[in-house]
């Protein structure tokens, strides 16, 4: 009995991945929302966009947001990513560093002292006293065409500028 040549279309090209037939979750494109830090210290205002898993935040050289004061810990705080379902994510402020170690002055957020908590826009933390950080949740223009940009948002009203102003 001779054998069967096998076709050609039959087997599958070596170079394509697996096939998976299972649904992925809605996963956007780019978030919706933009985060936002603008922290106060003895060396003026700064703003942080956040986009990263987590930031050390404090006194020392290494941390990532740094804040100019002595009255501030090395590990004062610790802003950590939490996915949400719809694709977005919101921050969580942790008191001191992961490992339990809380900072020697605590921190106050919208008058309370807490070790935790999940910011909302316009909330105000306290790390001492002349140094505090406001936190903004900036909601994207959905109408928007062309690539976003996390980080391009319009702090001031455009239609306010003068632009006679050299």
């Amino acid at each position: 009995m001779p054998e069967a040549e096998t076709s050609q279309f039959h087997q599958p090209p070596g170079n394509l991945p697996p096939i998976s037939l299972r649904k992925k979750p809605f996963e956007p494109s780019e978030p919706r929302e933009v985060h936002l830090l603008v922290v106060r210290d003895d060396r003026g205002s700064r703003e942080y966009p956040l986009g990263g898993e987590m930031y050390s935040i404090g006194r020392s050289e290494n941390a990532n947001i740094r804040l100019f004061s002595l009255f501030v810990s090395r590990r004062h705080a610790t802003l950590v990513r939490q996915q949400q379902e719809d694709g977005n994510y919101k921050y969580r402020i942790i008191d001191g560093n992961l490992k339990g170690q809380l900072s020697a002055n605590g921190i106050v957020i919208n008058g309370c002292k807490l070790q935790a908590h999940e910011l909302k826009d316009g909330d105000e933390v306290v790390f001492s006293p002349g140094v505090s950080a406001a936190y903004y949740l900036c909601q994207r223009d959905e109408k928007k065409s062309g690539p976003l940009d996390p980080f391009d948002i319009t702090l001031i009203d455009p239609s306010r500028v003068d632009e006679s102003d050299g």
